[in-house]
Formats: structure tokens, C-alpha cells, sequence
């Protein structure tokens, strides 16, 4: 996945050595030496991630960052500041000044990656969501779910064998989220069936295989979407790698730390209800298309597809298949002498009677205006007849 990266830093070689870095990895990069060409860029080419330096003369970071996220243009790019290996007041400022992560100097160039790939992922659901909302706004549609999302915790699973560690985390998490520490990964993968939003797991645990873990959350159906956090000794580079490669997320360095754990939950957290928000969205669609409005029975659209693949199966050989078709006699004249309203009740009614009188496996549909049909898989003449 390409993506734009801005990268801001008033110490030249600095900027330079990112931007090889990243080039090889087949990003395309910006570059800004200041707060104010940083901003400027921002707005005009609007990349997909911004690398700010937090110490620089005149308009630092903070600020920087400030002005980025209080322009509406430039808000939702993700903005992770370059802070000192100490610096845990630059990362307290970070946070207030809304920057989305961190990343340490010296800028260890795996974890700099699988950030700079989490975030980009972010950005692209927050993209397609807002593509999506003004799409809606201009057809007059309320689609502002993305904003009643904004703010809401999320469901923490801690899979982790040291109980040290994992009530620090929980109790890091706890003010705005809901972790619940795991130290079985058996019961770990039950619990990540349910409606989870985030796992955080100790790859590097001695009582169980944090890896083999993450290989099997990967490999359920249940668990797949779920993003990981795994947290490793950032020296220990095979393992960190190898957590990569089997699909962790993102990357919690030991020891934790806690404004770390903030940012990359919450980046976490939004990435995952954005995306369910997403496909929710995609699903509503989806059957709205086959959907008809006024009845809630399949349309006409739905119908013929289905028709034409059991009439295709039924040409080779297989099942047969019967169709009853209908209609409401008279219909006009309840129109007429009633009004539409009325008429919409009558055939809300049909189409209710219709689906509670045909077998599971039939398909009532709505052909238009007071027509009928009822596709029937596997249905004899006599079936046909009975139903009818």
C-alpha cells in the first residue's frame, strides 16, 4: 500500500535520511524544513500521513500539529510526532495537541514502518467514510454515523501471562476504554468471538506462544478483522518481524509506554469501528438494491437474478423450479376511491400474508405496482398447485 508522506524537520540530513528510507519502501515523500511550509504543503497536497519533528525554532511541533488539526482541511491526516527516547512530556504535549502517534529518535526503521502502514490504513477507511458522508449530504441523507462514533471506548482483550504487565495496561486503558486481561490463549481466542475491538498480546510471553497466538487469530474467521497490538522487546528483531509477517498491527515497544499505549489503542480502535461502520453501510446497500422499499419483500432486480440461475440449473438437469405469479384485482380502484396511503397498507398486508404462506425456501417478491411472484427451488406442479 503507496501512500504521501509529508516529513517535517528543520534539520536537513534528518529529513534526507527519512526520505531514502521511505522511498525505498516505495513511498512517495514530501519534504518541509518549518511549521508554516509544513502546514502550507498540508493544505495544498494533502498526504497521507504528516512526520513532524517536535523540536524546531520558531513554530514547533505542538503548535504545528495544533494548527493542522484545527483546520478542517487538514485535520483528518494522521500526525505522528518525532520525540526524544525520554521525552514523555513531548508525548503528554503530543496527545493535547491532538498528534495521532509517535514514533522515538533514534527512529528504529521496523517499527517506523509497520506505523507508517497502520496509519495509512487508517486514513483510507476515514477517506472512503467521509467520501461516503458527503455523497449522502448531497443527496440530503443524515450519515453523520462516523460522528456518533468519535469518543466511544472500546471492548480491550489483554492476552498476556504476566500479570504485572497486563494490570498496567488495564489500568492505563481503563479511563477511556474497557480492557479485560486473558492470560489463557485458549480462553483468549473464545473471548476474541465476541464483539472485541482491540487485542493486545504479549508475543513475548514465556507460559504460551504469543506468536502461534496471533497465527491462529489470524486464521479464525471470528477473530481476523480484529486488529493486534503486539508487544516485544524491540531488540529481540526476529521476533518483532515475524509478528509482522502474521499480521500484527502495530507494534507496543517494552517497556510500555502509557501514551504510546493511548495513541496506537485509540488509532487502533478507530481504524476497526470505522471499517464495521463501513461494511454495515455496504451491507444496508446491498440489500436496499434488492430490496423493495414498501413491502420488504426481494424486488424485481433480485428476482430475475435468482430466476435466471435456477432456470440455468434446472436447463442442465438439475432441481426443477415453479413460479407463481399474481396480482390484486380491483387494485385501482382502492386507490381511487381510498387514496394511496391506503393502497400501500393493502399491499403491505399481501406481501406479509404472501411470506407467511409460502415455504423457507421460496422466494416472494414484489414485481411492481400490484404484482406478485413467487419463486419456488425444487417445486413439482403439484407443490406449485397446493401453494397457490
Amino acid at each position: 500500500m503507496t501512500a504521501r508522506i509529508l516529513v517535517v524537520d528543520d534539520v536537513e540530513p534528518n529529513v534526507r535520511l527519512l526520505e531514502a528510507k521511505l522511498t525505498l519502501e516505495y513511498y512517495e515523500v514530501l519534504t518541509a524544513m518549518d511549521g508554516q511550509t509544513a502546514i502550507d504543503i498540508a493544505s495544498a497536497e494533502r498526504p497521507d500521513i504528516i512526520l513532524l519533528d517536535v523540536m524546531m525554532p520558531g513554530m514547533d511541533g505542538f503548535e504545528t500539529c495544533r494548527r493542522l488539526k484545527a483546520d478542517p482541511v487538514t485535520r483528518h491526516i494522521p500526525v505522528v510526532l518525532v520525540t526524544a527516547l525520554d521525552g514523555r512530556e513531548d508525548k503528554i504535549r503530543g496527545l493535547e495537541a491532538g498528534a495521532d502517534d509517535f514514533v522515538t529518535k533514534p527512529i528504529d526503521d521496523v517499527i517506523l514502518f509497520a506505523r507508517v502502514r497502520s496509519l495509512v490504513r487508517l486514513k483510507a477507511v476515514m477517506d472512503e467514510l467521509r467520501e461516503r458522508e458527503e455523497s449522502g449530504r448531497r443527496f440530503g441523507v443524515d450519515t453523520d454515523g462516523a460522528g456518533r462514533l468519535r469518543g466511544s471506548g472500546g471492548r480491550v482483550l489483554v492476552v498476556d501471562d504476566s500479570a504485572l504487565q497486563a494490570g498496567k495496561i488495564v489500568a492505563q486503558l481503563s479511563d477511556e476504554h474497557r480492557p479485560v486481561h486473558e492470560p489463557d490463549p485458549a480462553a483468549a481466542l473464545i473471548a476474541a468471538r465476541g464483539p472485541v475491538d482491540l487485542m493486545i498480546v504479549n508475543v513475548s510471553a514465556a507460559a504460551f506462544d504469543g506468536l502461534r497466538f496471533v497465527a491462529q487469530a489470524r486464521s479464525t474467521e471470528a477473530s481476523r478483522r480484529v486488529p493486534i497490538l503486539a508487544v516485544v522487546d524491540p531488540a529481540d528483531r526476529p521476533r518483532l518481524i515475524k509478528a509482522l509477517e502474521l499480521g500484527v498491527n502495530d507494534i507496543l515497544p517494552r517497556p510500555v509506554d502509557p501514551e504510546e499505549l493511548d495513541a496506537r489503542a485509540r488509532s487502533q480502535i478507530k481504524r476497526k469501528r470505522y471499517a464495521d461502520f463501513l461494511k454495515q453501510k455496504l451491507d444496508y446497500s446491498l440489500e436496499m438494491a434488492v430490496t423493495d422499499a414498501l413491502t420488504g419483500l426481494h424486488n424485481r432486480r433480485y428476482m430475475a437474478g435468482q430466476l435466471q440461475a435456477l432456470m440455468g440449473r434446472a436447463g442442465q438437469g438439475g432441481d426443477t423450479v415453479a413460479v407463481l405469479v399474481m396480482d390484486i384485482d380491483h387494485f385501482k380502484s382502492v386507490n381511487d376511491g381510498f387514496g394511496h396511503d391506503a393502497g400501500d397498507e393493502v399491499l403491505r398486508e399481501f406481501a406479509v400474508r404472501l411470506a407467511t404462506n409460502v415455504r423457507a425456501i421460496d422466494l416472494p417478491c414484489r414485481l411492481g405496482g400490484e404484482e406478485f411472484v413467487v419463486v419456488m427451488p425444487g417445486a413439482s406442479l403439484e407443490d406449485a398447485t397446493r401453494v397457490a
